[in-house]
This record gives C-alpha cells, sequence and structure tokens, in this order.
C-alpha cells in the first residue's frame, strides 16, 4: 500500500510542471477588447501587456468619447485576459486529490 503524502508529493511535483507549462503558453495567448462598436480595439496578453490599440478616425474630435472608449476596450481586454488565464490554470487543480480520495 502506498503512502498518501507520496500520492501528495507527485500531484505537487505534477501541478508544479503544469504550472510553468501554462505560464509559457499563457505569454502566447491574445484577447482583444473592444468599445463604441469596435471603434476601439485593445490587444494584449493574458499576462496583460497591451501589444496595440487601434482607434477609428471618427473618434479623433471627440476627446472625451475617446478617453471613455479606451477605458471600456482596456477593461474589456482585462476580462478577456482573466477568462483566458482562468480557463487554463483552473483546471490543473481539478485533477488533485487529498489523502483518502476527496478532491480539494
Amino acid at each position: 500500500m502506498s503512502n498518501p503524502f507520496d500520492n501528495i508529493l507527485k500531484q505537487a511535483q505534477q501541478v508544479g510542471r503544469d504550472m510553468q507549462r501554462a505560464a509559457r503558453e499563457v505569454a502566447n495567448v491574445e484577447v482583444t477588447g473592444e468599445a463604441g462598436g469596435g471603434m476601439v480595439k485593445v490587444v494584449m496578453t493574458a499576462r496583460h501587456r497591451v501589444r496595440s490599440v487601434s482607434i477609428d478616425d471618427s473618434l479623433m474630435g471627440d476627446r472625451a468619447m475617446l478617453e471613455d472608449l479606451l477605458t471600456a476596450a482596456c477593461n474589456d481586454a482585462v476580462s478577456r485576459a482573466e477568462q483566458a488565464l482562468g480557463g487554463r490554470l483552473g483546471g490543473m487543480a481539478a485533477g488533485m486529490t487529498r489523502p483518502g480520495g476527496g478532491k480539494p
């Protein structure tokens, strides 16, 4: 009969490897946040690094509107990045079991 703590150690080591792999993958995940029906777009990584900003020419004369839409697009991109990150990392703990077979 194997020691339950050996299983926990093996699971922890696997989770560590999975986390390292997921961190590498997340660096490459890009999401696009939009506002104003696509008039403002922000592309960022799941690590919240902004890659690009796209602004429709028609907004250039309305600074207040542009600022509001840029803020909304950034917030949308952050939400999408967090969803992408959560989806990738959330499944890792699902396979772990507690001593005695229970789920965390």
